[in-house]
């Protein structure tokens, strides 16, 4: 399996002739506006162009997964850094199947997206020769997460693969811990921007969480949502150093855009 990072949550697994497209943001460099104005600087999302490999990429998509969308249906409310204009066009001018919630399967359709599976939480369904389950993910500490696009972490695994758990946007919760402990997966992804809007707490595990979710992952720990944008305030380099104080590092990947990374079962 090699896992190509493009940029923020948008990456793309590869198994065999199988190329999977996980929260394809596909935008320009500076085509969406900040997602925060007063607690973090106000600049232009994202923060960074795709780099320079991704076209290579994505011609060879073949499935896509997105963690999570909208909230209470309203476009204005989607969510841009895991599924944008670019990214929506991009998986209808090639008709990418993709796998989601079943609470945001109308929702996609709506705009022309093709849904091949759908999900509900612990509910495992067969996905190219293997399987595939939907774990909750909540998106913030408190009240804040009931206004958020509340996904989905999936576990993935395939024929001969090392498996995968991808957190989603997610604070650290019974559910996380449950996926980790229960599923042991050879290789766990953690959004760890530590994102957070103008009001309310974190949106994302805070760094405290980050070390929890790496000290109780059983293997290597792929780090992701990081510096693409303007309300993710954890660099690679802070969380490389909180790592290394806690004795982690060794276990954790943190991958530069661009990045592929090759892993064994």
């Amino acid at each position: 399996m090699r896992i190509h990072h493009l940029r923020n949550a948008t990456f793309v697994i590869e198994s065999g002739k199988q190329f999977i497209l996980i929260d394809p943001m596909l935008c320009d460099k500076g085509k969406l506006p900040p997602f925060s104005v007063i607690r973090h600087r106000a600049r232009l999302n994202p923060l960074v162009p795709l780099p320079d490999s991704a076209s290579e990429i994505l011609e060879k998509v073949t499935h896509c997964l997105i963690t999570h969308s909208q909230t209470f249906g309203i476009k204005a409310f989607q969510h841009t850094d895991h599924l944008d204009k670019a990214g929506e066009s991009f998986l209808r001018k090639n008709n990418i199947p993709v796998v989601c919630r079943e609470q945001d399967a109308a929702y996609l359709k709506n705009y022309g997206i093709t849904i091949e599976t759908t999900l509900n939480f612990w509910q495992p369904k067969e996905f190219l020769g293997g399987e595939i389950t939907a774990v909750p993910a909540q998106h913030g500490h408190g009240w804040i997460h009931y206004l958020m696009a509340n996904g989905a972490g999936f576990f993935l695994k395939l024929p001969g693969e090392p498996s995968v758990y991808i957190s989603g946007d997610t604070v650290f919760t019974k559910d996380v811990k449950r996926a980790l402990t229960e599923f042991k997966p050879d290789i766990a992804v953690v959004a760890a921007g530590s994102a957070s809007l103008d009001v309310g707490r974190e949106i994302l595990m805070a760094l405290e969480e980050i070390v929890t979710f790496i000290r109780l992952s059983p293997n290597k720990v792929i780090a992701n949502h990081l510096e693409a944008l303007n309300h993710c305030p954890t660099t690679r380099a802070q969380l490389k150093q909180v790592l290394e104080h806690n004795d982690l590092l060794s276990k954790t990947f943190i991958p530069a855009d661009g990045e592929t990374l090759t892993v064994s079962a």
